[in-house]
């Protein structure tokens, strides 16, 4: 039975009792709080849904993971990064990224980054959790992603390209970035054949699970100001 969150209660349902059909559907309502989307996320859920519809709560099994060591760097992408063509920074406009990310898409009819989607990853950007990368061509932004980062756990949300492979040297970017500040798991959430390219694949929900609790904790060196 799916369940309906309260707006007085920050409590989720165990992960095991997240539906088959749709896959990882785990609860619905409450509200977009700071609260409780950190405490979403370090339960090992996330939002997403279209205008419209209720808040609702996923938590699909398999997850689809990117271990920093397994980023794998195509020999075409390899030539670009050594091209320069791009220059990343990160945190520098986290507005911009999280709006472009919500643009419109050849493949999708609207978008789940709805403006109080936008607002309530704003306030976790401001309280130093949400963290944008950008990606830029002659001082235009042609590229991005953001997502949360908590303990050695990076929680990624969406990313955009404007530019061919502009949205590639990003995420290896900041894959190369959070390895070296000692994050263990990139948490991509769903398959798709742009992030499989480039190393991912999917580990059980009982696997990700354990990384939750034995990482969530754990200090990183990170410094997102670059």
């Amino acid at each position: 039975m799916l369940t309906c969150l309260q707006r007085d209660s920050l409590s989720f349902p165990p992960l095991e009792r997240a539906l088959r059909e749709p896959n990882g559907l785990l609860a619905v309502g409450g509200d977009l709080s700071a609260e409780r989307l950190i405490q979403a996320y370090r339960h090992g859920c996330f939002p997403w849904y279209q205008a419209g519809q209720p808040i609702l709560w996923w938590s699909p099994n398999p997850r689809t993971v990117l271990l920093p060591q397994e980023l794998h760097v195509s020999r075409s992408l390899r030539k670009t990064l050594r091209q320069e063509r791009f220059q990343v920074s990160l945190d520098r406009d986290f507005s911009a990224v999280i709006q472009a990310c919500a643009g419109p898409r050849d493949y999708a009819d609207g978008t789940w980054i709805t403006p109080k989607m936008q607002a309530a990853y704003r306030e976790l950007h401001r309280r130093g959790i949400a963290h944008s990368v950008e990606v830029w061509q002659n001082d235009n932004l042609v590229g991005g992603l953001y997502g949360l980062a908590i303990g050695q756990l990076f929680f990624g949300e969406s990313m955009f390209s404007h530019v061919d492979n502009a949205s590639k040297v990003g995420f290896a970017t900041l894959v190369r970035r959070l390895e070296q500040w000692g994050f263990v798991l990139i948490d991509c959430q769903m398959p798709t054949q742009h992030l499989q390219s480039l190393g991912a694949r999917s580990i059980s929900r009982s696997e990700f699970a354990d990384y939750l609790k034995r990482y969530l904790d754990q200090p990183s060196t990170a410094d997102w100001i670059a």
